[in-house]
């Protein structure tokens, strides 16, 4: 039936508590000329800073300008104009607020609709008696203070002693009141579209889509479409018809009678699709769509309709022992009985203003994932259930997605039944909402909770966790009765010894850049800071099944900063600097470094010091993971993206830049991995990771050459790896490998099936080299593109070029060339022309 989103023209006031509602802001009558526009879907910071009332909150230490507004109450208003046409009998008028943040009060033409007190979850409102049709109609929304509705909580602030910030009661995207890479800065207001939706006798009230199982010898699969609709006004039999499309194939079609006491009924078909087109990973094929349209009809009229793609495709958590490492089991994804290794970051809001995302910043990040290879990304749970646009792209693209539910890094209340069935009610939407994504890999209870917990009481070994209600009842009893199809997992980290077990589940791995080390329940936790504790070589000792969370920080491109940071301040610990990292203690950065290149002796050191440590450390760790392939079956490394400019662990910046981990990690994420593994006697083994699902033949060259160019030895050796596997396949002795700190390995495919790589023996900062400028010449194809042909005489490394606009993309950087190498990178701005002079080549 049609719906009407009220969009604008959306009024915004602020008051002090209470003197809204005194004033009458909730009436008809109210002049609102004053107020502010506001966005909707938006909030109210941006807003304020549209209007000019506040400067930009990410630039500088402008964030602490800001506060006030946590101590003002904040009204919407809007007058829009009543539907043309009375309701006819049987019909009725919707309300619904896909998304408010957080505790509000609303208002349709001066009488009050309800209050809700639930960022992730709709508040929808039956208007039909309240609209005014052919008239205009006046909703207001006051949007009470959050922490006003954390103080009854206090009892149990006293009680935890550990992590009880206020923002553990309330429903509200955890991070808004800061983190360890984000700011405080809570927003308010319509985060999501507001739609006045028009219905006859019954409406749609779920779709669930899936997949039963798949016949891959006859190219055959039944799927089921289960559809629920709330027949509030009909009387008599309802059906439902359900419509399979692809481009190409003939249609598959259903009719579904629907079944039921009261003003619930259901009904599924289930459908057998010849030549069936699978939804697979970008990386293992196509991610095949579907277009499916279910019908709501009754005696031959239509009543409500239901569209969305969905994918053929079947996901299961293989968990069974691991017969070469016992004692341990397997932590792996099977995608149409196919185990995967899972390449991928973790992700937070694209923003801190969730509410302003625009589409084109998802795309161009999960673009930005894709290409990396990565075809998993982790919905981290101190943020949002992200917007629908999100997971319609994942599904698109061939991403998969560990979605956590939102909770992180505390312990939640239990004993306020209005909290829990709160908890309850948005578990069982998301549920429902998020379910028929073929995307959607996993269902994860929270971040971090069962395994801080247990550190911070580790003298008391406790065994229930306060939350424990929802991680092992609620939310798992939600996916089993609306989903049924999608694992579910308690935690993450979860499993095991510690919760974070080397030997069961997946591993946060903050033993790098935390200095925190393996332990077991009962044993004390225990913290390094200094260069050794933090160093990403203890990556190598890592032996975990699946690591959902590792990384390290490094600072974002010069244009960022020069755009966040006043110029006086553009220096390492600068007052703004450290403003703009959250977290602590501030020279955690600089322990990595030492064990790497060194501490940095200004801010250009800084910026290519910190993303060298980052780079590198993803690389050694990535490449220790997908050696021990099938025994570890994944990395998602913290983190993909960043909600403001901030000095952090994201590869891609909040404006779009890439660092160079992500050039890093693009390589080792590479379907195809050649790596070198140094022993502790001073060998060095060859590894092929092959992730395809295709036999590997191949001829690699492995030289050991010095810097200056001079080539100590080289040999060919031809390999063999099975598909889906990864093996030792040459081992270099160590008396005849000749090491020094002078010179490097370097290893090539003859047919170009993997990136080259290269081992040095030293540190970073050890190496004994001439660090010579590279040669340039550019050449513009066009307008938006710039071919940059590079060389150099003698080894050179981090070769890297800039520009400084985000819109600029690179066929490859952050990279090596060796001793008369020459390589050719296509730069593209699709926004804006590309001139020679825009750009800037340096190395290291």
């Amino acid at each position: 039936m049609p719906s009407v989103f009220l969009s604008s023209p959306w009024k915004l006031n602020d008051f002090a508590p209470g003197e809204g509602l005194d004033a009458g802001a909730f009436q008809v009558s109210f002049d609102d000329n004053a107020w502010l526009p506001v966005d909707v879907p938006g909030g109210v910071h941006p807003a304020l800073i549209a209007a000019g009332r506040i400067e930009d909150p990410f630039y500088d230490r402008n964030e602490e300008q800001c506060a006030w507004i946590e101590d003002r109450e904040w009204w919407y208003r809007l007058t829009f104009d009543g539907p043309a046409e009375p309701l006819a009998a049987g019909e009725r008028w919707r309300l619904i607020f896909h998304g408010l943040d957080t505790f509000v009060t609303i208002w349709l033409n001066g009488e009050k609709l309800g209050q809700h007190q639930n960022m992730f979850r709709e508040a929808a409102f039956d208007v039909s008696d309240r609209l005014l049709p052919n008239q205009p109609n006046t909703l207001a929304l006051c949007f009470d203070r959050p922490l006003a509705h954390t103080e009854g909580f206090e009892q149990f602030k006293t009680e935890w002693q550990w992590k009880h910030e206020p923002r553990v009661f309330m429903r509200k995207a955890q991070f808004s009141y800061g983190w360890d890479w984000g700011p405080r800065l809570p927003e308010v207001g319509i985060w999501r579209p507001v739609e006045l939706r028009r219905e006859s006798r019954a409406a749609i009230a779920g779709v669930h889509f899936y997949t039963l199982e798949i016949d891959r010898d006859q190219n055959r699969a039944v799927v089921a479409v289960w559809v629920e609709a709330d027949r509030f006004a009909a009387q008599g039999a309802l059906a439902a018809s359900a419509r399979l499309d692809r481009e190409g194939a003939s249609p598959v079609t259903a009719t579904i009678p629907l079944h039921g006491e009261g003003e619930s009924v259901s009904g599924t078909a289930y459908l057998t699709v010849e030549d069936a087109a699978l939804w697979w990973t970008h990386d293992l094929g196509e991610p095949a769509l579907y277009a499916l349209q279910v019908t709501l009809a009754q005696g031959g009229v239509e009543l409500d309709q239901h569209a969305q793609q969905v994918g053929i495709r079947t996901i299961e958590l293989d968990q069974s022992p691991d017969p070469a490492e016992p004692g341990t089991r397997f932590f792996r994804f099977v995608l149409n009985g196919v185990p995967l290794f899972a390449k991928g970051a973790d992700w937070i809001p694209a923003d801190s203003f969730v509410g302003t995302i625009p589409s084109e910043r998802y795309e161009s990040l999960l673009s930005t994932a894709c290409d990396a290879h990565m075809n998993m990304l982790r919905v981290w749970g101190g943020g949002i259930y992200e917007h629908d646009v999100f997971y319609d792209l994942c599904d698109r693209m061939g991403l998969l997605i560990w979605q956590d539910f939102m909770f992180a890094c505390a312990l939640y209340p239990e004993d306020e039944p209005e909290f829990v069935s709160e908890v309850e009610a948005e578990a069982r939407y998301q549920v429902a909402r998020l379910r028929s994504h073929p995307c959607m890999a996993v269902w994860c209870g929270n971040n971090e909770n069962q395994w801080i917990f247990d550190q911070v009481f580790w003298q008391k070994q406790l065994a229930y966790i306060p939350g424990s209600l929802y991680y092992d009842e609620i939310l798992p009893r939600a996916c089993a009765e609306l989903d049924g199809q999608i694992p579910y997992w308690p935690g993450s980290p979860y499993g095991g010894n510690d919760h974070n077990s080397m030997t069961d589940g997946d591993r946060h791995n903050w033993d790098v850049w935390h200095g925190a080390s393996p332990r077991k329940f009962g044993e004390e936790p225990k913290v390094d800071y200094s260069a050794e504790g933090v160093s990403y070589r203890r990556y190598a000792n890592d032996t975990a099944r699946f690591v959902s969370e590792f990384g390290m920080h490094a600072a974002p491109v010069f244009e960022t900063l020069r755009r966040n940071i006043p110029a006086d301040q553009l220096y390492h610990h600068s007052p703004s600097m450290d403003h703009h990292n959250k977290d602590n203690p501030k020279n955690k950065g600089d322990r990595l470094m030492e064990g790497v290149t060194g501490v940095p002796k200004d801010l250009d050191e800084y910026i290519d010091f910190s993303m060298i440590a980052q780079a590198e450390g993803l690389k050694f760790g990535i490449e220790h993971f997908r050696r021990r392939k099938p025994h570890c079956s994944g990395t998602l490394f913290w983190q993909l993206n960043d909600c403001w400019p901030v000095l952090s662990w994201s590869v891609v910046d909040y404006y779009g830049f890439g660092k160079a981990g992500y050039f890093y990690a693009k390589r080792v994420y590479a379907p195809v991995l050649a790596s070198f593994k140094a022993l502790d006697d001073g060998s060095v083994e060859l590894w092929i990771t092959n992730d395809r699902l295709a036999a590997l033949d191949d001829t690699v060259t492995i030289r050991l050459r010095a810097f200056d160019g001079q080539t100590f030895w080289q040999r060919e050796e031809a390999v063999s790896l099975e598909p889906n596997s990864s093996a030792c396949v040459v081992r270099l002795a160590a008396e005849n490998l000749a090491a020094g700190p002078d010179r490097y390995l370097s290893v090539q495919s003859a047919s170009g099936l993997f990136p080259a790589n290269r081992h040095f023996f030293v540190p970073i900062m050890d190496l004994q080299r001439d660090a010579l400028p590279v040669s340039v010449t550019i050449e513009a194809v066009d307008e938006h593109t710039l071919n940059v042909h590079i060389s150099a005489d003698k080894y050179a490394y981090f070769v890297n070029l800039s520009v400084p606009h985000e819109g600029t993309a690179f066929s490859d950087n952050y990279f090596d060339l060796e001793p008369s190498e020459q390589r050719t990178i296509t730069v593209t701005n699709a926004t804006i022309p590309l001139t020679p002079n825009m750009l800037a080549v340096k190395s290291r």
